[in-house]
């Protein structure tokens, strides 16, 4: 059962931000999301968080400075998906272009390495005769692999977002909002923001040394903004007003045609528009298609795309990056299908939480399938694939996705202290971890989560609640509206304007057998609309929520209605 909850918005702020000039509508979507003030939006980079107040970041520009100066080989070891590819690229380029001449990379392979920087990794690395070894995206829990790597003599700088485990790696240097003692007032920034900032730093230390001249430019570091705005949203972390400053920033270059070549070659991948870049498109469309080579292939093909500078070579990767996309949705399909057989056999979906195992699952999808189970039975929910060198009693990998009650991370370390062999490794953070177990405690490790879930979250936690900005007047449903929506900056923790109201539903068809069309009508007024994703028929008269949205056809441009849900009214 899903409860629409109306979202309050105090109507003094709402006034208080129209008379600054704001849009009356958006006055009251703001006025909902916690903003108090115009001040709140201000979208000049002068108004960024300093790089003073992340821990390490002083010592990570001198590090790299020293670096720099001395021609040292440099490498960066990325995680394998579109945070960890957007924060390579950002840190290639910015090394690169304030004058480090030897700078490579390195990304682990999903199957062969497993996530962060391990002693495995460490070896291939080593290969690269690597001096200075850096980690975007990754590293904060890689104990062993920086005890490895700086045995072999490199200098590790590890750049990070995700939360720290009990022990901190011995790295020379750290840097991460969320490391204890760090008191960066942005907890929130994805790894590619981490690294973007990281070369603010080095930018101000090299400057201070006379680095740059006439024959070295000093480098607008603002050109890689496009690559943060995708990494950050691709992320899903929480668009609090430092991201959506960035994301902002990175989205209204993409607007104006400034964007690096593999960006540009995505958006045509995509068959989407650049002039009219939402993160919609960063999320759902280029975010897919960059993650897929992480999930299918090799995440290499993904960083090589966002470094060239060739946009022919940029299109023909994306391309490829294209076909993997449409080939991971073909897997995630089958095993969603799979994975909801399951629920409907056994029930299993009627407890606190989920996990679920299929042998024959792509160890690369299972976290998108966990996130679209999550989705639909609104239950904390694990899915496993074997490990490429299970042996039939070998390990098993699992990737988990969170409802807004539980902290996923701090349960699964709940479950390591209370049973200290079930959780061979485990890391994330609150909306999503990974983890790994033997195959053989899976039926025990599934109790047990559900045990633990039901023992952090009440029943009413459980419930849906489906947070509306309430009804939506008829005058302000057209395109013109539509459109001022979508040009503005929405996500994760600053949700996109979802309203309600009741329909007459005058028409209703089924489109590939899959998508719900309906013409739907209220007094004075006639509105096609569409729910993906959904078979059945609904009622001749239903209370709708719903998201405003443009719709083209043969050059055409209408506002259409995206119904998120509906009930029988």
């Amino acid at each position: 059962m899903t409860q629409l909850i109306q979202r309050s918005a105090p109507p003094a702020i709402a006034r208080r931000l129209s008379e600054a000039g704001l849009h009356p509508l958006l006055a009251r979507l703001y006025a909902a999301r916690g903003i108090a003030s115009a001040s709140e939006l201000k979208t000049d980079l002068s108004t960024l968080l300093p790089p003073e107040g992340l821990k390490g970041i002083h010592e990570a520009a001198l590090l790299l400075a020293d670096g720099i100066e001395a021609n040292a080989r440099m490498v960066i070891v990325a995680d394998y998906d579109c945070d960890g590819a957007t924060a390579c690229a950002v840190g290639v380029r910015a090394l690169r272009a304030m004058g480090a001449s030897d700078v490579h990379y390195f990304v682990p392979d999903r199957v062969v390495h497993g996530y962060g920087l391990s002693p495995s990794v460490v070896a291939e690395v080593a290969r690269l005769e690597a001096e200075i070894l850096i980690t975007v995206d990754n590293g904060i829990a890689s104990v062993d692999g920086v005890a490895a790597a700086q045995a072999l003599g490199m200098t590790v700088l590890v750049t990070d977002h995700h939360l720290a485990g009990d022990t901190l790696p011995t790295a020379e240097v750290i840097v991460n909002p969320n490391q204890p003692g760090c008191t960066f007032e942005s907890k929130n920034l994805a790894g590619v923001g981490v690294m973007f900032y990281v070369a603010l730093a080095l930018r101000a230390e090299l400057r201070s040394r006379g680095w740059f001249s006439t024959e070295r430019a000093e480098p607008n570091l603002g050109n890689l903004l496009d690559l943060v705005a995708l990494g950050t949203v691709a992320d899903v972390v929480k668009l609090d007003p430092n991201n959506r400053l960035l994301v902002r920033q990175g989205i209204a270059r993409m607007r104006a045609g400034r964007m690096h070549a593999g960006i540009r070659a995505l958006f045509g991948a995509a068959g989407r528009d650049p002039e009219r870049a939402s993160t919609f498109d960063m999320g759902f469309a280029l975010g897919p298609r960059l993650n897929a080579a992480g999930r299918l292939s090799d995440m290499s093909l993904g960083i090589e795309c966002l470094l060239t500078d060739d946009y022919a070579r940029a299109f023909n990767i994306a391309q490829q990056l294209d076909a993997l996309n449409r080939e991971r949705r073909e897997i995630e399909g089958e095993m969603r299908d799979a994975a909801l057989a399951t629920l409907d056999a056994t029930r299993i979906d009627e407890g606190p939480a989920i996990s679920l195992f299929e042998p024959e699952w792509h160890q690369g999808v299972v976290g998108i399938v966990a996130g679209r189970i999550k989705d639909q039975a609104h239950r904390p929910t694990i899915a496993f694939a074997r490990a490429s060198d299970h042996n039939g009693e070998g390990e098993i990998k699992g990737s988990g996705r969170s409802i807004a009650a539980l902290h996923l991370r701090d349960a699964l370390d709940l479950i390591t202290k209370r049973h200290p062999d079930l959780i061979l490794k485990f890391g994330g953070h609150a909306m999503a971890a990974g983890l790994t177990i033997h195959e053989r405690d899976f039926k025990r490790f599934r109790q047990i989560f559900a045990d633990t879930v039901a023992s952090l979250l009440s029943p009413q936690d459980l419930q849906r609640n489906l947070e509306t900005d309430g009804a939506l007047e008829t005058g302000y449903m057209n395109l013109e509206m539509a459109r001022l929506l979508e040009a503005e900056i929405w996500g994760q923790g600053f949700a996109a304007p979802l309203f309600e109201d009741v329909f007459q539903v005058d028409k209703q068809r089924l489109l590939k057998d899959k998508h719900l069309k309906l013409t739907l009508s209220k007094p004075g007024a006639v509105f096609e609309a569409i729910r993906f994703n959904c078979a059945e028929s609904v009622p001749a008269r239903i209370r709708a929520a719903y998201r405003l949205a443009t719709n083209e056809y043969q050059g055409v441009a209408s506002v259409q209605l995206m119904l998120e849900y509906f009930e029988p009214a």
